[in-house]
């Protein structure tokens, strides 16, 4: 007997051993993916002078409203138009990608039909395809029903996303009970209104999370926006702030852009925590919903 809480404390001993070594190294990896936003945070509070002159890491001036003010004044207010084409091709990219999804998954997670099984495994060959592969051939497509340098080329690309039918094919098998969709049918509902006014709420967190993943995807894209866009009063941020960069780079007086650049990578970055934030309530609701079903 006297040797089983000997063998209880070592276990303990060993497990808080284990919790000290894993949360050490999370916190490794947190600092590790925070700290080119500190930095950011941080750039962003300098001049010009104060940036290439001071340690990156801490602060020295402290000129953040004079930043965000010459990036909302530069060149007439272009970030800000920059900012609004970014949110227009997001918000319907996100929309659309996260309704094609839902649908696509829904039907292949709910209905038998013929090429089922062989459709569904060419969807997800295609999500190992990188989408910087697709760009030329999405660049000639566009070309030849003249969408190049329109919305329509950043946002019709975008409508797509594999690993989005894939995600909402396994939530729709794991939270839509055929049950409840065999009762609607009884009742004589059609399918599309069972989608529409059962299946869809009950998919919603599935739907949210393709559509703040559609809607990242869409923020930060920047090779097709370079490849498809030529006019600058279509860029989104990625290609504005690139090209706002190469002149800063070009030397001489346009150095000073440098802290318009900066601050104006922090100021693209805040829509994104925003809609992290308040959709993630969805997603602790869909949490909830999965473990209380049997």
């Amino acid at each position: 007997m006297a040797s089983v809480p000997a063998r209880s404390g070592k276990s303990s001993g060993d497990l808080l051993g284990s919790r000290v070594v894993i949360t050490g190294f999370l916190l490794v990896f947190l600092a590790y993916s925070l700290l080119p936003l500190f930095y950011l945070i941080v750039s962003a509070t300098k001049d010009g002078s104060a940036l290439f002159s001071t340690f990156g890491l801490w602060f020295a001036s402290f000129d953040l409203f004079a930043n965000l003010k010459a990036v909302f004044t530069y060149d007439g207010g272009v970030f800000v138009n920059w900012l609004l084409n970014t949110a227009y091709y997001s918000v319907i990219s996100a929309v659309g990608a996260a309704f094609v999804a839902t649908i696509a998954g829904y039907t292949f997670a709910k209905f038998r039909f013929r090429g089922r099984t062989l459709l569904f495994a060419v969807i997800l060959g295609s999500i190992m395809v990188p989408p910087t592969a697709l760009v030329i051939p999405t660049y000639l497509l566009l070309s030849k029903v003249a969408l190049v340098n329109t919305p329509f080329a950043v946002i019709l690309p975008s409508l797509i996303s594999p690993f989005g039918v894939y995600l909402m094919r396994v939530y729709a098998e794991q939270s839509v009970p055929d049950d409840l969709l065999d009762a609607a049918r009884v009742d004589g509902a059609g399918e599309f209104r069972i989608f529409w006014s059962v299946a869809l709420r009950v998919l919603a967190p599935g739907f949210v999370t393709v559509l703040l993943l559609s809607f990242v995807t869409t923020w930060n894209n920047y090779f097709l926006p370079l490849v498809v866009l030529n006019n600058p009063k279509l860029y989104p941020l990625t290609v504005g702030l690139a090209s706002l960069n190469r002149v800063a780079s070009a030397g001489g007086g346009a150095q000073n852009l440098y802290p318009i650049v900066i601050t104006g990578a922090l100021v693209s970055i805040l829509p994104i925590i925003v809609a992290f934030l308040f959709l993630q309530r969805y997603w602790q609701g869909g949490l909830t919903f999965g473990s209380l079903k049997d």
